[in-house]
């Protein structure tokens, strides 16, 4: 008598593979660069706003007698305070935004945040004590301070949040208490040193009122390294996030590529402290905004970051000054009150997705 054997139970079959010249990459790359170009388009109506909103507006052929012509009656406004002011938020943008897109890729941590963490503040406190206890004044002193600040915050941060083993939780509470730390260090330095009182008050909230073209030429070098670093890092970061031994056998170097983070980050977040002191959020709420239309690959989100968010940036600026005329709401305090909301949102949506 033969023993009918059941036959194997049939697996699913596999989705045919796309076939030879599918669209469907093409057309995303297509979408992704349209999107650059209109991002950048922003960019510039957001840097001509900039420039035309202040004490009193300017239309926008004042705007160009004042870039272009020199006898105009805006000549010296557009030149000696508006225009190092929208330059100093270009770049203070940039480096924020990649700065923040890079830490969340480096910790996996989506929380991850130069103010967030401490690296502002490490930075901010660094300034603080050498205009307090070492007499150091002008940007080309404070920005070695605020590398050097910012550069050991971040290594204490990973160090304490558990270095490679570190959870997004407990980066971000090692952050928030080194942050605390630090301000009220810097508080405690103001109320010691009541003659800089008013030079370190801008080490409490960010501002771009004080814009000079000199810092800007000075802050140029550090934010353009950073910036090329941070590009480098996108595919060896893509690699990355496929663990360890995936990214050893795409060719990256795990070590290597977390140390160049490092450096873009001590960069970007150093000299951006430098130059506008402590602005929060920012790296946070970019790269979020970012990857919702990009997706996780950094290829695309680092251009998208370097563009949107001197977007924020300029924008929150120009805002600050219309709301708060005659005077002027800083733009630490306005990106503060726009962050907190998503800060609170992404928190919220984590704990659903964990529940």
């Amino acid at each position: 008598m033969s023993v009918i054997k059941p036959s194997p139970p049939e697996r699913a079959a596999a989705p045919p593979p796309p076939p030879a010249g599918d669209p469907a990459p093409k057309a995303r790359t297509a979408l992704r660069s349209a999107g650059l170009a209109g991002a950048l388009a922003l960019l510039l109506v957001l840097l001509v706003l900039s420039i035309g909103f202040g004490a009193r507006s300017l239309s926008v052929g004042e705007v160009w007698d004042g870039l272009f012509d020199r006898g105009s009656a805006t000549w010296a406004v557009v030149h000696e305070m508006r225009l190092p002011r929208t330059l100093l938020g270009l770049l203070v943008g940039i480096a924020l935004g990649l700065a923040g897109a890079v830490m969340q890729a480096l910790t996996r941590n989506p929380l991850a945040d130069p103010g967030l963490l401490g690296i502002n503040a490490g930075a901010s406190a660094a300034v603080v004590t050498a205009i307090a206890f070492l007499g150091v004044t002008g940007f080309t002193g404070y920005v070695w301070f605020a590398l050097v600040g910012a550069a050991a915050v971040s290594a204490l941060v990973y160090a304490i949040g558990g270095g490679r083993g570190a959870t997004p939780a407990r980066l971000a509470l090692a952050g928030a208490a080194l942050n605390a730390a630090l301000y009220s260090y810097v508080n405690a330095a103001m109320i010691m040193d009541s003659a800089s009182l008013e030079r370190m008050r801008f080490w409490t909230v960010g501002s771009l009122a004080t814009a000079r073209m000199d810092t800007v030429v000075r802050v140029l070098p550090f934010v353009a390294a950073g910036l090329l670093v941070a590009l480098a890092l996108a595919r060896p970061l893509n690699a990355l996030a496929l663990g360890d031994d995936q990214a050893r056998a795409l060719g990256a170097r795990p070590q290597r590529v977390r140390t160049a983070c490092i450096v873009a980050i001590t960069l970007l977040c150093g000299a951006a402290t430098a130059a506008a002191g402590p602005i929060v959020f920012v790296g946070l709420m970019v790269p979020h905004l970012v990857r919702a239309f990009t997706g996780p690959d950094l290829r695309w989100l680092l251009p998208y970051c370097a563009v949107l968010a001197p977007v924020l940036l300029l924008g929150s600026d120009v805002l600050g000054r219309l709301l708060g005329r005659p005077g002027e709401l800083q733009v630490g305090v306005v990106t503060a009150v726009l962050g907190g909301p998503l800060f609170l949102y992404i928190l919220r949506r984590r704990k659903v997705a964990a529940a």
